[in-house]
């Protein structure tokens, strides 16, 4: 038995949140074959809802960085920043000029006045509908399990300085950043998932396209990167198929024997 772990965003899907039909095909296949196939996000589970991406068939889900897993529908792990360091962690990033999302199992917290001209704020609105909630007005009751920010036009470094020893930062570009509870991570839920089902970390492999999954890439058993992905995953790939759009999924479970 061999366990697959996918990445959602740009490995998955598109930004569209298209998925080509046969990623769909060659996740059914290597199951039907025996093998297990699990989501493996950065995104909370309150954030995965999408009725075409769950409509796929997975055995599992690692959400949250590895802060909440599933497997055949039950939570078999999960982890909550505690309140006083929740209330810590979103007034600090507020001091440094950073505007905060707070992500968890069944809500996503924002105060949308901050996102209204923010791309991704407008896409959390329009997805989220009532698993969105105010910031402000839930506040200290947040039930989250990581949270990420607009960094724009504000500095890193002091915000990284105050509260490394707590949080892992992930730097997507100039305008996003995820803040992950030590010691949690993509990687570290591929681990779990082997402890909890006696699984050998040899027979994973885990497929990804950008830098919050090179803890996964690095953890799994076979590195699969997306040919369409960013040239940092690729350096840690030990297979990059076709673009995401362009079979890769599909082609990478072709060229490994999964399907």
């Amino acid at each position: 038995m061999r366990i697959l772990f996918f990445d959602i965003d740009g490995t998955l899907w598109n930004w569209k949140n298209e998925i080509p039909e046969s990623t769909k095909e060659a996740i059914r296949i290597t199951r039907e074959k025996g093998n297990l196939a699990f989501i493996n996000s950065g995104r909370a589970r309150g954030f995965i809802q999408n009725e075409d991406l769950l409509g796929i068939g997975f055995d599992g889900i690692v959400s949250g960085c590895g802060t909440l897993i599933e497997y055949n529908g039950d939570v078999i792990y999960e982890t909550e920043i505690p309140e006083e360091q929740a209330v810590r962690i979103v007034s600090g990033v507020r001091r440094h000029g950073w505007k905060p999302v707070l992500e968890g199992r069944e809500y996503l917290y924002m105060d949308e006045e901050e996102f209204a001209d923010d791309w991704y704020g407008q896409k959390l609105m329009r997805e989220l509908g009532d698993r969105l909630k105010p910031i402000s007005g839930e506040w200290g009751r947040w039930k989250m399990q990581k949270l990420s920010c607009n960094i724009q036009g504000a500095e890193v470094e002091p915000c990284v300085e105050e509260f490394g020893n707590e949080f892992d930062f992930i730097l997507h570009d100039l305008a996003v950043c995820e803040l992950v509870p030590r010691p949690h991570s993509k990687g570290t839920g591929i681990k779990k998932v082997c402890e909890l089902l006696g699984a050998s970390l040899s027979d994973t492999f885990a497929f990804g396209d950008s830098v919050n999954d090179m803890e996964m890439l690095l953890t799994a058993g076979t590195a699969v990167v997306m040919g369409s992905g960013s040239d940092r995953a690729k350096a840690a790939a030990d297979y990059i198929t076709t673009g995401q759009e362009e079979d890769g999924i599909w082609n990478a479970c072709v060229h490994f024997g999964l399907v």
